[in-house]
């Protein structure tokens, strides 16, 4: 079979060439994310997961997708990273391709985009129908993202738990993010997703308190205490793209916290160029190749799997039908 493969300037005003964020979406909506203020009904969060996350940033829903997904999903992506679930021996190795956005490194970024569980996840109604809550339509695209394998820290494997923004708070960006966990990741040793939800709500004044030059993707977290976010499998995270977050480190002796990027924003059907790289991406099974998005030099995606199967909801969040 001939591979396809395609380079980081195809991807139709790619953003992300030098900075975070996934470039299979725009950086910001037209669209602005939803305040209920035309009286809509919600459809999966209740009203006090709507408060919690007006409040605080980012909210949990809780078993997104079945259990039985969630375990597929995790055993393809061990399957896909050839390590043993069982044998720590088998987890410690050196990455497969350099990471431009340094602070990735060792922090387990898998990397696989269009395999037929991430598109089963991505397509499940559940989760469909949370982002649509957020954003108020249910007319969205959903991002091609990656999923993560993130091991207890070894020496020799170390990294820096850190606290980032992927957009510049400064720009208001309309835009939201999504994990959903793929293990239990209950432990408070075992690393995952944290946030400053504090920094989160008081940002707009704690920016008078710093230097005009400062990191607008890395601040200076002096007094806040980062939040580790507990999830069960099957749990999706959705944080607001403002809310300072990063991993974790894992300090367990053998937990591994495994998770799947899942996002959506409201569908660009008017951007032909974005549509049809975002086609090509599902149908070549090619990676967005951004700052922080290297690929697998494998290229296993294109030579051992097939494209996924999408359902009538799974078209429509791609782009290849239109709603």
């Amino acid at each position: 079979m001939k591979q396809q493969t395609m380079a980081p300037s195809m991807v139709p005003n790619n953003e992300h060439k030098e900075k975070p964020g996934n470039p299979s979406t725009a950086t910001s909506s037209k669209i602005k994310l939803s305040d209920r203020s035309n009286g809509e009904k919600l459809r999966v969060l209740s009203e006090e997961d709507w408060k919690f996350w007006k409040y605080n940033g980012y909210v949990i829903i809780k078993n997104a997708v079945p259990k039985e997904q969630v375990k597929r999903t995790a055993d393809f992506l061990w399957e896909f990273e050839e390590k043993d679930p069982n044998d720590p021996e088998t987890w410690y190795t050196p990455p497969r391709a350099e990471m431009q956005m340094k602070e990735l490194t060792n922090t387990g970024m898998v990397e696989v985009y269009n395999h037929q569980t991430l598109w089963d996840n991505r397509q499940a109604p559940k989760i469909h129908a949370a982002f649509a809550d957020i954003w108020g339509t249910e007319k969205l695209w959903c991002t091609i993202d990656r999923a993560n394998l993130n091991f207890p820290l070894r020496p020799g494997f170390e990294y820096k738990a850190f606290i980032h923004w992927d957009y510049d708070p400064e720009t208001k960006p309309q835009n939201v993010q999504g994990v959903l966990a793929l293990a239990d990741q209950m432990d408070e040793e075992m690393g995952g997703f944290q946030c400053i939800p504090e920094l989160f709500r008081t940002y707009d004044t704690w920016k008078l308190t710093q230097p005009e030059d400062r990191d607008h993707f890395k601040p200076d977290t002096t007094g806040f205490t980062p939040e580790k976010i507990k999830m069960e499998a099957g749990d999706l995270l959705i944080f607001n793209s403002s809310q300072p977050h990063g991993i974790r480190a894992n300090n367990s002796n053998n937990k591994v916290r495994i998770a799947q990027y899942i996002s959506m924003m409201p569908a660009e059907e008017d951007n032909e160029a974005l549509r049809e790289w975002r086609i090509n991406s599902w149908r070549n099974r090619i990676a967005p190749e951004g700052y922080a998005f290297p690929g697998d030099p494998r290229h296993w995606e294109q030579t051992k799997y097939t494209t996924a199967t999408l359902s009538p909801l799974g078209k429509k969040l791609l782009g290849l039908d239109r709603w």
